[in-house]
């Protein structure tokens, strides 16, 4: 039997990625702009709280279960930001390319080796609204920025986060590369783990 779980996002990428991450699971991923479902507004202080009060609004709004998941970038000369704002880094509205011009702004003149940073993710999958016991799950990948863009796949940070151990940005990889790597990849594999557990 597959479950109908909707995706606490409007980010048509990240359903793709996520569909394709658990397409060995019995769940039906719908997005919640599908339903009419507005966005929660995330005043969460960490990835996993923000993960959270999205997966709840999302189920709340829809009946259904719920995944959602916070993710961001953090660099250190930044002193970890743009962190939980990664999103909205340059201001309310802002694209991907907007945000990623005020990180490289921000970091103009800084040498490589201080421009380490880091992709998070938490995700979050409750079974209704009000469920006690979430799983939760999270996921790192190591990098640092670059200058300057390069590669045509991925969204958000992707162009400009350098993955030292494959000599090329995140949006360089080939999807099925990226999916072996990335954050969001490391934090659901956890998630497939757990999820096979729970629904058998």
């Amino acid at each position: 039997m597959t479950l109908r779980v909707v995706l606490a996002s409007h980010n048509r990428g990240k359903l793709r990625e996520l569909a394709a991450l658990l397409a060995d699971l019995p769940l039906e991923l719908v997005g919640q702009g599908e339903l009419g479902i507005p966005p929660a507004e995330e005043t969460g202080l960490s990835f996993a709280d923000n993960a959270l009060i999205k997966a709840r609004h999302a189920a709340r709004a829809s009946g259904l279960a719920a995944l959602a998941d916070d993710s961001g970038l953090a660099v250190d000369h930044l002193d970890g930001a743009p962190g939980v704002f990664s999103a909205r880094f340059a201001g309310p509205g802002a694209d991907d390319a907007a945000n990623v011009r005020k990180l490289l702004d921000a970091l103009a003149g800084v040498p490589a080796e201080r421009r380490t940073a880091r992709f998070h993710c938490a995700v979050a999958f409750l079974r209704h609204p009000d469920d006690p016991h979430p799983i939760l799950c999270e996921g790192v990948w190591e990098g640092r920025i670059a200058d300057r863009p390069a590669g045509s796949g991925g969204f958000g940070y992707d162009p400009v986060f350098f993955v030292p151990d494959l000599g090329c940005t995140a949006a360089e990889l080939p999807a099925a590369v990226k999916g072996l790597h990335s954050h969001r990849a490391r934090a659901l594999a956890a998630l497939r783990q757990r999820l096979a557990e729970t629904l058998g």
